[in-house]
């Protein structure tokens, strides 16, 4: 049972660093002697030290004679590859700790067992799979990328009551200052972006995080005929800005032009964001983009924006989909639903 509580402690503490670690593991590190914890920290920032080292290093100078008589405990298994920095697996075992626990087996191939691997061979004890679920939860983004070699892809739009997302096909306003937070929110917690080049053209939108103090997500631009002007919101130097067309192939400062097939662009922009290394991607429209993830049944979770006490009766129709939510929460006079697919591919 304390096992649980030490671990659930390691996934508050890495949630603090959501949207910031990418291509990284979100990771929480709890060091615990006799029933006291005497050291705690979270992986903060690729490229910066692992959870495992700042929960070591936050340990006090007097109380570090009690590392061979604690436990550490961390919410994804210590890798055990060098990388920005070198493997915490082998850092535990050079400490010397009494026993070792991880919520979640990293599958990624670098690890994938070999962290374990290597301080069970050191003589300490490992007890793994604490709050497993909850553990790979939090990694939702990092398992999808590695264990399906795509992004995790979330949907997300707003519509009326009455089922559109615009009155008369110009720019409406449908949902509200929160749940405007709240997206921009999930802007800053997710890897990356994705619009069509309607969207672009009928909304002129930054994508960019505004409301909130937080990261912004890499841009990425469906254009296949190039026909968004460079004058536009997209085109500033705001953010990384990839854009998909069937024209041309190049890059300068933030912009990347990739060069795709019109056959099936879908799967194809899932394979180049994997190749880049792109963890995550909010699809935030407009129709037929997010049509075409749901009819492909291409996404891991959606959140509709819905305003009941407004009926648009002309414009764009929102997209087809028939699902029942798994919640909702009312923002003021709007609802937001959540779904997730358990049948994703």
């Amino acid at each position: 049972m304390n096992d649980e509580v030490y671990i659930r402690r390691c996934i508050e503490l890495a949630q603090k660093a959501l949207g910031k670690t990418y291509p990284n593991p979100l990771v929480g590190s709890v060091i615990v002697h006799h029933g006291k914890i005497i050291g705690e920290g979270f992986h903060q920032k690729a490229g910066e030290p692992h959870a495992e080292i700042n929960a070591i290093n936050s340990v006090k100078k007097d109380d570090k004679n009690l590392i061979p008589e604690s436990t550490i405990y961390v919410s994804l298994e210590p890798c055990a590859h060098f990388g920005k920095t070198p493997p915490c697996a082998l850092k535990v075992v050079e400490l010397g700790f009494k026993k070792v626990v991880i919520g979640a087996m990293d599958s990624h191939d670098k690890v994938n067992g070999k962290g374990k691997k290597i301080i069970t061979e050191a003589g300490i004890e490992v007890v793994s799979s604490v709050l497993e679920n909850e553990s790979r939860q939090l990694n939702k983004r990092f398992f999808t990328f590695h264990e399906k070699k795509r992004p995790f892809i979330i949907l997300k739009w707003a519509q009326s009551a009455d089922g559109f997302m615009d009155k008369d096909h110009q720019p409406t306003q449908i949902s509200n200052s929160l749940s405007k937070q709240l997206v921009h929110q999930m802007r800053s917690e997710e890897h990356s972006i994705l619009v069509g080049k309607n969207t672009a053209l009928h909304d002129n939108p930054s994508l960019t995080v505004r409301e909130i103090e937080g990261r912004n997500p890499v841009r990425i631009l469906i254009d296949f005929n190039l026909e968004v002007p460079d004058t536009f919101n997209i085109y500033n130097d705001e953010a990384e800005t990839i854009i998909f067309n069937s024209v041309k192939d190049s890059e300068a400062k933030h912009l990347q032009f990739i060069k795709i097939e019109k056959e099936n662009p879908v799967q194809q922009i899932l394979d180049k964001l994997y190749e880049l290394q792109i963890q995550s991607v909010i699809i935030e429209g407009g129709r037929f983009t997010l049509q075409q993830f749901i009819d492909q049944n291409l996404w891991d979770e959606t959140l509709i924006f819905k305003n009941p006490n407004l009926n648009l009766k002309s414009g764009t129709k929102a997209p087809d989909f028939h699902r029942n939510p798994e919640k909702s929460e009312q923002l003021k006079e709007c609802e937001v639903l959540y779904f997730t697919n358990q049948s994703v591919d």
